[in-house]
């Protein structure tokens, strides 16, 4: 997969988790701080990143900057995903289903997260097992790279695209 220039793209940020976390050494404990910072254009590009340091607003800088070396391109239909999927990682399972105009984003925590910054605005999601934040995110990243659009898989299969409307049912009576 090519590499995208983040510079070229107008990237909001929103912070999904952040933990303090510890270092017990011989005078004591160190504490630290984790960040977990997902990274979009909201046009269909998306990445996650993960900082530590010993200050909060240290830890978010470096855990965009990661985000940004990962970003990702999904592709998407109407303001949704083009079909349902599962992503997985670890424990956790993500079921994500495309959602009708109008339904907004049914999902918690990471998975909305994730939606809100990607540019999807209508989704079903679900996550099933674990909840530990980095793992869901990693999981929905995963979900999402597995999406292909109609395009790629008509050029692959050689097929055309079927007309857009469906055709009338006639009735029985006439």
């Amino acid at each position: 997969m090519a590499r995208t220039n983040p510079g070229t793209l107008n990237l909001k940020e929103k912070v999904v988790y952040i933990n303090r976390v510890a270092k017990v050494v011989k005078g004591g404990r160190r504490f630290s701080f984790s960040a977990l910072v997902v990274v979009g254009d909201g046009n269909g590009y998306v990445g996650a990143g993960k900082g530590k340091a010993v200050e909060v607003p240290e830890a978010i800088k470096k855990a965009v900057e990661q985000a940004k070396r990962n970003l990702i391109k999904i592709p998407l239909k109407d303001g949704t995903i083009p079909h349902h999927i599962t992503g997985r990682y670890g424990a956790v399972k993500v079921i994500m289903k495309p959602g009708a105009e109008g339904v907004g984003i049914i999902a918690g925590g990471a998975v909305r997260a994730i939606m809100e910054v990607s540019g999807v605005h209508n989704i079903v999601a679900k996550s099933i097992g674990s909840h530990n934040p980095f793992n869901t995110v990693r999981a929905v990243l995963n979900g999402l790279m597995k999406l292909k659009d109609f395009e790629s898989i008509a050029g692959r299969t050689g097929s055309e695209r079927a007309e857009e409307e469906p055709q009338a049912v006639k009735d029985e009576n006439n």
